[in-house]
C-alpha cells in the first residue's frame, strides 16, 4: 500500500533522541525545547515561540493570551479540522463558521465582512492543506473592527503569502507537529509571535501558571501544555533539513499537476499567484466529468493499493457545532476532494503510480 503520509525520520533523528536518552533529559526540560522553539521561530519569521503539547494546545492557548472568552465570537473556516472550532470551545467563546474561496480553498474574505457583528473578536484563518489564505483583506477588516487573529497553520510549514512566512501574519500563528505534519514530532506544537508580552504569557500559562522566580507558587490556573525535550530533539533534526523537505513536498506536486493535467474531470490543488504553498497534502476534486463519485474513486484507488483521505466534514455538520448555516462552496469541496500521498518518501515511480490509477479508471482512461 503507498500510504497517504509517512514522517521523514532521518539518522539525525536517531542521534539526537539517543542524546536525550543518554543525559537523562528526556521530559520537557533539556536544551532541545529552547533550540527548536528558536528555530522554528526563526522559520517563519518571528522571534518568539512556545512549544506545546500539540497543535490544538496551542490554538488554545493563543486564544487565552489574547483574553478571548465566554460572550466573544471568533470567526473560522468551517472546512477544517475540528481542533480549530474545539479550541474556541475550550475558552467559552462562539464559533461562527464563515465560507470558504473556491479558488483557494481558504477562508473568503468577502465572506468574513458579512459574519463580523459588535461580538467578534478574533478570527482564525486556516492554511487549508498547505495553501496560504489571502491575509491582507482578512487584516485589514481585523484592524477595522479591532479584531485579534490567530493563524491555523498546523498544514503549513514553510508557505508564504506574498513573500512572507504564514504564522507571523497575524498575532500568533499556531502549528500542529502531528506524526504526518511537513515537521514533525510525533505529537506536539508552536505558537509563534512577534509579541513579547504574549510569548511570556504563552510560556507561564504553558507550565501551570508556576511563578518563575518561586518554585510552586501558582498565582493563576494554567495548563500542562509542555513539550518533551524528546520531541523537540526530532523537531531541531528535521529543522537542520527543512529546506531538503520542502524540496520535496513542491517536487511531489509538480509531478502530480504534469501527470493529472489532462485528465478530464479532475480540479487539480490551487496555488494562487500571490501564494507559495508547500502541499502537505496534494489534493484533487473529482467533478462531474470524471465519471465516477468521489468515494468510488478512493475505493478504487485502495483496490489498487493507493491510500488516500477524504476532505474534513465541514465542521458545521458535525453533532457538536451542527447549525442551519448554508456553505455550498465548503460543503462541495468536502464532498469531492481527494487527498492523495503525499509524504516526503514518496517516489516518482510511486507519484506514477497513482496518476496511472486516475487516469485508468476516469473516463479518460
Amino acid at each position: 500500500m503507498i500510504p497517504v503520509y509517512s514522517p521523514f525520520l532521518d539518522d539525525q533523528v536517531r542521534r539526537y533522541v539517543l542524546d536525550c536518552v543518554d543525559s537523562g533529559w528526556i521530559s520537557s526540560l533539556g536544551k532541545y525545547v529552547r533550540e527548536f522553539e528558536t528555530s522554528f521561530a526563526r522559520f517563519c519569521g518571528a522571534p518568539y515561540g512556545v512549544a506545546t503539547s500539540s497543535g490544538t494546545s496551542a490554538l488554545h492557548l493563543a486564544l487565552v493570551v489574547l483574553g478571548i472568552g465566554p460572550a466573544d465570537e471568533v470567526l473560522l473556516p468551517s472546512l477544517t479540522f475540528v481542533a480549530t472550532a474545539n479550541a474556541i470551545r475550550y475558552v467559552g467563546a462562539q464559533p461562527v463558521f464563515v465560507e470558504v474561496d473556491p479558488a483557494t480553498w481558504c477562508m473568503d474574505p468577502a465572506d468574513i465582512r458579512q459574519r463580523i457583528t459588535s461580538r467578534t473578536r478574533a478570527i482564525i484563518p486556516v492554511h487549508l492543506y498547505g495553501h496560504p489564505t489571502d491575509m491582507d483583506p482578512l487584516l485589514a477588516m481585523a484592524r477595522e473592527h479591532s479584531v485579534r487573529v490567530v493563524e491555523d497553520a498546523a498544514e503549513a510549514h514553510g508557505a508564504r503569502y506574498r513573500g512572507r512566512p504564514v504564522g507571523a501574519l497575524g498575532d500568533v500563528g499556531c502549528f500542529s507537529f502531528y506524526g504526518n505534519k511537513i515537521v514533525t514530532t510525533g505529537e506536539g506544537g508552536m505558537l509563534v509571535t512577534t509579541d513579547p508580552a504574549l510569548a511570556e504569557r504563552a510560556r507561564f500559562l504553558r507550565d501551570h501558571a508556576m511563578d518563575p522566580e518561586r518554585r510552586y507558587w501558582h498565582p493563576e490556573i494554567g495548563f500542562n501544555y509542555r513539550m518533551t525535550n524528546i520531541q523537540a530533539a526530532i523537531g531541531c533534526a528535521q529543522m537542520e533539513r527543512i529546506d531538503e523537505i520542502l524540496a520535496c513536498k513542491r517536487r511531489i506536486a509538480r509531478q502530480y499537476a504534469e501527470e493529472l493535467a489532462e485528465v478530464p474531470g479532475l480540479t487539480l490543488a490551487p496555488c494562487a499567484p500571490w501564494a507559495e504553498s508547500v502541499y502537505w497534502m496534494y489534493s484533487v476534486l473529482v467533478e462531474d466529468g470524471f465519471g465516477m463519485e468521489r468515494d468510488q474513486v478512493m475505493a478504487e484507488l485502495c483496490t489498487r493499493g493507493i491510500d488516500t483521505r477524504p476532505f474534513f466534514i465541514p465542521i458545521h455538520h458535525l453533532p457538536p457545532y451542527r447549525s442551519s448555516v448554508t456553505l455550498p462552496v465548503s460543503e462541495r469541496l468536502a464532498a469531492r476532494g481527494i487527498n492523495l500521498p503525499s509524504g516526503t518518501g514518496l517516489t516518482e515511480d510511486e507519484v506514477r503510480t497513482v496518476t496511472a490509477a486516475l487516469r485508468a479508471i476516469g473516463k479518460g482512461g
